[in-house]
């Protein structure tokens, strides 16, 4: 399937940084995520099965994220964004898209 460019454009992904995070109240192993997107955006909640961290280790770690679906219910929870990630090669869980030097909370992904 081809994507048109318009499609990439209707997407708002932008980097924040994890500031909390800890076992959501759902069936599957997931973390429930407090994120910073800066003071324009400010903080979103992101539920996702990164467990094969360790939940201190994710806190202050930056992510990209797409802060503009609908919110989504996971059981008790709600996910106000979608942190992008890839399969670990291992295939025990979630690796996350990050940069590769400090970003400003907010910066606009393009």
């Amino acid at each position: 399937m081809t994507a048109e460019f318009d499609q990439f454009l209707a997407l708002d992904l932008r980097i924040g940084t994890i500031v909390a995070a800890a076992r959501a109240q759902t069936k599957k192993p997931t973390y429930r995520m407090t994120i910073d997107f800066g003071k324009e955006i400010g903080t979103r909640v992101s539920c996702g099965a990164y467990t094969n961290y360790a939940a201190e280790e994710i806190v202050g770690k930056q992510v990209v994220a797409v802060i503009n679906f609908a919110p989504k219910k996971m059981g008790p929870e709600t996910s106000e964004a979608l942190v992008l990630g890839v399969q670990n090669p291992s295939g025990d869980g979630t690796l996350f898209l990050s940069v590769d030097r400090p970003a400003p909370n907010g910066g606009k992904v393009f």
